[in-house]
């Protein structure tokens, strides 16, 4: 067993979001004295849409959280259309949810009540400058204004902005802008909306918006390339607009960046070890961050635990295990961008009019099977290399 004495924690997780405290969860239920850091006060705002899909519930209810009072809204009704037009509306027939809508600051305080109801330490308004290896003895993280913080291994969960992702050397090949507003809505227009979500295949080549009910507010966003970040907001502004929703109070209006990682990019530098978006593990495809934040998070956690009580061979086993979880899922999802950027109105031909197309996609959001799965069946793999040329 390493000796500990020099050590303020075994485990330091940074930022408290859905990966954070994914991470601190696993690594204190785990058996190590953990630190979970925030630079913010929680509850705080986060830009999201805040739609789980069944893998995320499943890991929601695995962290012991009752998804019920979680839950503002179960969704079993999706409308699609084409850049506003073509609009289809389809619904599940046995009203199993298609997404679960949560409030992000109410889904992260959760996560990290899990994380101390599991014995982590949470320390808030803490501001990260910088993080390190030290050697044999461990990791350290710098904190303004305060003492720095020593650890037999760091996971950095600190988002697309990340200290602990600069250190490690991750990169990322993909960089969107979204837009999003919460918005509160009257009581006729809500109940228009209840239960029932809306994708836009937006005219900016691999954008796309969406409507996501929470009750008395609605979450309404445009997501696609930062490189063509002008197209982009006048895409929103023109989406809320036909939406009839432009004169609605606005609760949040605020835009965010998402990075996807680039293939062999690191994930770990000796004792630290980076997870969800500070490691940029999202579907390039849909953006959605949610599911791969907690259980990349949880991957990390486990594996600095292990770490800090002497198996030093976790976190070599770390980058492999990135690997096998999620990337023939990234890369699936990049083959659907490029296509789905080229032809929008194969995605909206699938979903709306092709026998079967709604349920393969309410299969994919169950969990019950992935893109990666459909796009190695033989035809799908023809007829994918022919829309592609």
């Amino acid at each position: 067993m390493t000796d500990t004495s020099a050590r303020d924690f075994d485990v330091v997780v940074i930022g408290a979001g859905p990966a954070g405290g994914a991470a601190a969860r696993a690594a204190a239920a785990a058996g190590a004295r953990v630190c979970l850091l925030e630079r913010a006060e929680l509850p705080r705002y986060k830009t999201c849409g805040g739609g789980l899909v069944g893998i995320s519930r499943d890991h929601i209810s695995a962290a012991g959280l009752d998804l019920a009072q979680l839950a503002r809204v179960e969704v079993d009704a999706l409308t699609i259309t084409l850049d506003g037009r073509y609009r289809v509306t389809r619904r599940r027939r046995d009203g199993s949810p298609i997404l679960a809508m949560v409030m992000r600051p109410e889904l992260d305080a959760a996560l990290v009540d899990a994380a101390r109801a599991a014995g982590a330490e949470v320390r808030t308004s803490t501001v990260v400058t910088a993080v390190r290896d030290d050697g044999p003895d461990g990791a350290v993280v710098e904190i303004r204004g305060g003492p720095d913080l020593r650890a037999s291994a760091v996971v950095g969960a600190d988002g697309t902005s990340s200290r602990a992702a600069s250190y490690v050397g991750v990169r990322c090949d993909q960089v969107d802008v979204g837009l999003e507003a919460e918005l509160k809505a009257p009581a006729e227009i809500a109940a228009r909306w209840e239960r029932r979500m809306l994708l836009d295949w937006g005219p900016v080549p691999g954008s796309y918006g969406w409507i996501f009910p929470k009750g008395d507010v609605l979450t309404v966003g445009v997501i696609g390339a930062r490189d063509d970040g002008p197209a982009m907001r006048a895409y929103y502004e023109r989406f809320v607009t036909q939406l009839g929703l432009a004169g609605l109070p606005r609760l949040h209006d605020s835009g965010h960046l998402t990075r996807v990682r680039a293939d062999g990019s690191p994930v770990r530098r000796g004792r630290v070890l980076v997870a969800g978006d500070a490691a940029g593990l999202l579907d390039p495809w849909t953006r959605e961050g949610i599911s791969f934040a907690l259980r990349s998070g949880r991957l990390a956690g486990a594996a600095a635990a292990a770490a800090a009580g002497g198996d030093l061979g976790a976190l070599d086993a770390y980058p492999a295990r990135v690997e096998a979880v999620f990337g023939t899922e990234m890369t699936a999802g990049r083959t659907l961008l490029k296509l789905y950027g080229r032809r929008p109105e194969v995605m909206h031909g699938l979903m709306s009019a092709l026998p079967g197309g709604f349920s393969l996609f309410t299969r994919i959001i169950d969990g019950r099977s992935t893109v990666a799965r459909q796009l190695g069946r033989p035809g799908v793999t023809r007829i994918v290399a022919a829309l592609s040329r």
